[in-house]
């Protein structure tokens, strides 16, 4: 038996095609990690406040290392 053409993509879930996430579908599920997991998903470039900003950025910095890439914010 023979077949033309390219294969064709297995049939699950991980080849289905999804659209971008919204930025209202982001929101939400930053409220559900809050409300189910008490964590708190806020980019830090949101973050007004210089002094809380930077607090943020050291402790994740001490946790988990510096970014790759992104800004500097300052340097």
């Amino acid at each position: 038996m023979s077949h033309f053409g390219p294969p064709t993509l297995a049939r699950s879930p991980l080849g289905r095609l999804r659209s971008p996430t919204t930025e209202t579908e982001l929101n939400a599920m930053r409220a559900a990690a809050w409300h189910r997991h008490g964590v708190a998903a806020i980019a830090v470039d949101d973050i007004a406040d210089p002094w809380l900003r930077q607090a943020i950025i050291n402790e994740a910095n001490r946790r988990w290392g510096r970014r790759q890439g992104g800004q500097t914010h300052g340097r």
